[in-house]
């Protein structure tokens, strides 16, 4: 290990007249060596100094850690999202410039850290050789509508956190700004409306919660296009590596950005565990894979690179499995029929009528865990959530031997609702000998605007699975309309997500969930082609 000699807080000049502080960790004796280049709304010493400057320092790389615009001494005003690409860049320049700059570069990160690579990777240049990115996604905007719904409890938190970094006592915001959210949508169920929950859980407008809600309604906004950079993925020619969870709130839109670089005939590496998004597991091996990805692709020492792209943990059989590829090879989809008396099979539906259940906006539908930005999203026992009225649980017979799942999971229901618009949320859960109920895989689909009495088909992405069901244990799909707070409750009038009304109750929705063989609603999971 190398001795590192620091320089905290060098100006970076952006072209429109901000400045931007960096760090800058040097391994003494090794000059000119390649840059990790690393920019962090989340501040640059503590542990980001130690884990990252001097981490990767130690082994020979410089580090240049920076605080995007607007915090921990960098100048301007904080717009999440917007300014990453312009800043990104600059920032590039300006590292062309240092005398110490060795003419290479990688760049490292997770969640909005990894967000602020992609930001630059297709514009970077050829002296960007390659990028370490862990939980994150070449976009958020789909992450903040998933299905179209709106993402509350992410959305608010996040937002709540950043507020709060920047306030006395900063520090810990990230133990105030999850309950503070929490006790800020508890307060959106007694009346305060989606737009207003920043001023329970921040006491003050916060810019960018309130932009997610004014830009609900039109993906190819001008505001999203500067914000999306999942266009020019392919575009990247530098080496990429991808570590996600199947637990985290972006990997559905990471496994896309994988897809993207892999049409494009670029060869990614990726890596998913049972991990969540604010999971410390994810730590050590985020740092072991990029280190061996820089000196790789920096240095020219490959000796510690894995020879299959792909490595899944595979839970239930709770082991790592290496591949060549995602979607991994072997895997077949197989449809899973909701059937009459909530049974679930691989058999075609026959007649039978419709399941029905009411959703009451004024008492929606809770969830029990799942994947949300700052929470433990790990499995968690559904027992209490499938006891509801509201909620339709259709399950297998015991399996007879075990089955296992790894790729995309999906679902085509056919509803009908009395309200123009209804969500569709549809989870699949792991049912062991004794009775516990644990999710491993939820999706949300907004319909709207529907007729009266119209049959709507419902295709709903869920989260991708890794997992072995045991023999004995049973697989059960839930059927509903809401999971609050993870997501914003649905009046069911298509109205604007901020202006909701909370004068006087809200008009009750009635649902029927069908299952025929001219409405043959299924989940479609992948199957392993030497199981079942």
């Amino acid at each position: 290990m190398r001795r590192v000699r620091l320089q905290r807080d060098l100006p970076v000049p952006m072209p429109d007249g901000v400045t931007l502080l960096a760090d800058h960790y040097a391994p003494v004796g090794v000059a000119r060596s390649p840059v990790i280049l690393i920019r962090s709304p989340y501040g640059r010493r503590g542990l980001f100094g130690l884990l990252y400057g001097r981490g990767f320092a130690r082994h020979g790389f410089q580090v240049v850690i920076q605080s995007c615009r607007g915090g921990f001494g960098s100048g301007g005003t904080a717009d999440p999202l917007a300014d990453e690409r312009d800043d990104g860049l600059a920032t590039v320049s300006w590292l062309r410039g240092r005398p110490w700059y060795g003419g290479s570069f990688g760049m490292f990160g997770p969640s909005y850290l990894g967000y602020t690579q992609w930001a630059v990777a297709a514009e970077a240049g050829p002296e960007l050789k390659a990028m370490a990115t862990q939980i994150t996604a070449s976009q958020f905007r789909d992450a903040a509508y998933v299905g179209g719904a709106f993402a509350l409890e992410s959305a608010l938190s996040w937002t709540t956190l950043t507020d709060h970094m920047s306030r006395r006592f900063g520090s810990t915001a990230a133990l105030t700004a999850p309950r503070l959210t929490r006790r800020a949508v508890l307060s959106g169920l007694s009346g305060r409306p989606v737009g207003e929950l920043d001023l329970v859980s921040a006491g003050r407008p916060l810019r960018f919660y309130r932009d997610l809600l004014a830009h609900h309604a039109d993906p190819a906004a001008p505001y999203w296009a500067r914000r999306d950079f999942s266009p020019r993925v392919a575009e990247v020619e530098a080496a990429v590596t991808m570590l996600g969870g199947w637990y985290d709130v972006f990997l559905p839109w990471q496994l896309e950005d994988y897809r993207a670089m892999r049409a494009a005939g670029r060869r990614p590496y990726l890596t998913i565990g049972p991990w969540y998004h604010v999971d410390a597991r994810h730590g050590r091996p985020s740092l072991a894979e990029g280190l061996a990805w820089f000196r790789a692709h920096l240095l020219g020492d490959v000796s510690a690179l894995r020879s299959s792209p792909v490595r899944l943990y595979v839970t239930g059989a709770e082991e790592w499995r290496d591949h060549p590829d995602w979607p991994v090879p072997g895997m077949r989809p197989r449809r899973w029929h909701l059937q009459p008396g909530f049974a679930l099979g691989e058999e075609a539906p026959r007649e039978s009528p419709p399941d029905r259940f009411r959703y009451h906006p004024d008492h929606p539908t809770p969830v029990i865990g799942g994947p949300v930005l700052l929470a433990d999203s790990r499995p968690r026992d559904q027992r209490r959530l499938e006891a509801r009225r509201d909620v339709l649980v259709y399950t297998t017979p015991p399996l007879r031997s075990d089955v296992e799942m790894i790729g995309p999971v999906s679902a085509e229901i056919f509803v009908r609702s009395s309200t123009p618009y209804v969500d569709v949320v549809v989870r699949v859960c792991d049912v062991h000998p004794g009775g516990r109920s644990y999710a491993l895989s939820q999706g949300v689909r907004r319909l709207g605007p529907g007729t009266p009495g119209e049959v709507r088909r419902a295709t709903v992405d869920l989260w991708p699975i890794g997992h072995r069901f045991r023999r004995g244990h049973r697989v059960r799909v839930h059927v509903a309309a809401g999971a609050y707070p993870t997501i914003a409750r649905n009046p069911g009038t298509g109205g604007p997500l901020a202006r909701e009304d909370p004068c006087g109750p809200m008009t009750p929705c009635d649902v029927e969930v069908f299952h025929s063989p001219a409405h043959p609603s299924a989940v479609v999971m992948p199957l392993c082609a030497h199981h079942g």
